[in-house]
Formats: C-alpha cells, structure tokens, sequence
C-alpha cells in the first residue's frame, strides 16, 4: 500500500463556474471529499497536484491535510482534466476508514518479454485494472503478471494474477488479461494480377459509355 500526504484549504465560499475558474486562476484546483456524512469542499494546490497526479492513483492512501480542520485519509477517485491544456479543473477524493474494507480498482502491471514476441508476436494487454474489495491496510498499489512464458497464441487470465490473501476480486476470473497474437501480414497482389485487374474495370468502364 502506497501512501502520500496532500494539504488541502476549506472551501465556504465562492462556488459555481465563475468561482471554480477564479480558484484556478489563483493556483487552486476545486476539490469535494465524500464518503463520510455530508461532502467536504476543499482546494489543493494546482502545482503540487498537477506534479503528483500520476502517481494518484485508485490504490494509493492520501493523507489529506486540510488546513484548521482534522486530517482525512483518502484516495483519489476521479478528477476532470482538460488534456490540450494539461490542467486538472476539480477532484473527488474518496475517504476511507481504517478496519472497513474499502471497493476501488487497482492496475496491472505485465512484466517480462513473453517467448511469443521473440517468435514474432506482439503482446496485447486487454484489461488494465481490476475492481478489488480489502481492508485499506491490505490495498496493493499495483498487480504485477509475468507474462515471459506467453508463447504464441496463448493469454494469461484475470485468475493467474496472484492477489494477496485478504483481498477480494469483483472481476470475471475467465477474463483475458493479456495474450500473444501473430502479426498480421497484408499480402500484396502480384503485379501481372492487378494489372489485370485494372484492365477488366477499364473494359467495363468502357463498355458501359457505348
């Protein structure tokens, strides 16, 4: 489990559009903490979140420190970005409380070079993360699959994942996590066939001006 401290400021005021684009302009990302009781609106600063937001992750506990308030223990849930811009213009963390398990999604991580891409394959990874259930000190930060004794044609399943004891899987254990597939060739017709080709459309074509 992954954990990482974030300052936030209380929001009382200045809300709706104009007031979310005003926190933005002043370095601030508008911010709503649910999960216990009524929701909590708080800014983090735009920097520090915009530098980290990548490592903010589903599975990753935030100690969030909001200023003149007590701390909250969250993880990011979603947050609404603006990727030609690359800026974040609002988050919804989560909280979490210690001793009850918590449901989110963790990612899979594939490591090694599967036998079938150094036969010519290529490795085609089909889910990326799966929805888990656990108590939050039992929360991974990421799944890792070995996928190096992948040969051609063969997949490694939701159920070859190792998940640690204590933590429960919301996913189809048949579903395909990653496979080796042959790459497909176009075969290009021989030129003695196109030209052929070519010459009956232009007959045809021909044939139907008369």
């Amino acid at each position: 489990m992954s954990e990482k401290k974030l300052e936030a400021e209380l929001r009382t005021s200045d809300f709706g559009t104009r007031g979310s684009r005003r926190l933005l302009r002043s370095g601030r990302i508008p911010a709503v903490v649910y999960g216990k009781g009524e929701p909590l609106h708080v800014t983090v600063d735009a920097r520090t979140f915009n530098y980290n937001k990548k490592g903010y992750g589903e599975s990753t506990l935030i100690t969030l420190d909001v200023k003149g308030e007590k701390t909250h223990e969250v993880f990011v849930k979603t947050y609404q970005e603006d990727l030609l811009r690359n800026v974040v213009h609002h988050v919804d963390f989560y909280e979490i409380t210690r001793g009850q398990a918590v449901r989110t999604h963790v990612r899979i991580e594939l490591t090694g070079t599967p036998a079938g891409v150094r036969e010519g394959g290529v490795l085609d990874q089909v889910i990326h993360e799966i929805e888990i259930e656990c108590l939050p000190k039992d929360l991974p930060e990421v799944f890792t699959l070995d996928v190096s004794s992948l040969a051609m044609n063969e997949s490694l399943k939701v159920s070859d994942i190792n998940v640690p004891e204590g933590i429960k899987v919301h996913a189809d254990l048949d579903a395909t996590v990653a496979t080796v597939k042959p790459v497909k060739v176009e075969v290009e017709a021989p030129a003695e066939t196109a030209d052929a080709t070519a010459d009956a459309a232009g007959a045809d074509a021909a044939a139907e001006t008369k």
